[in-house]
């Protein structure tokens, strides 16, 4: 699956949402040395109940906009 989702870190919570027909992942994890990177893959794991390495950031990986493979 290809999931294309919008990043805001540094939040209050770790939360998936619907919003403005966007996934906006908010993570509490701040945008340093990759720790968003890093908490939005084992956060995504998580919510889709699948292994980590499943997850893999295919495109945006410094930005806040990313497209996100997802193995079954």
């Amino acid at each position: 699956m290809l999931l294309t989702v919008k990043v805001i870190p540094g939040a209050s919570r770790n939360l998936l949402k619907e919003e403005d027909g966007m996934t906006k992942v908010y993570l509490t994890a701040p945008p340093v040395d990759g720790k968003a990177n890093q908490a939005l893959i084992k956060f995504l794991a998580a919510h889709y109940g699948v292994n980590k390495s499943a997850v893999t950031i295919v495109k945006g990986e410094k930005s806040r906009h990313k497209a996100i493979e997802i193995r079954q």
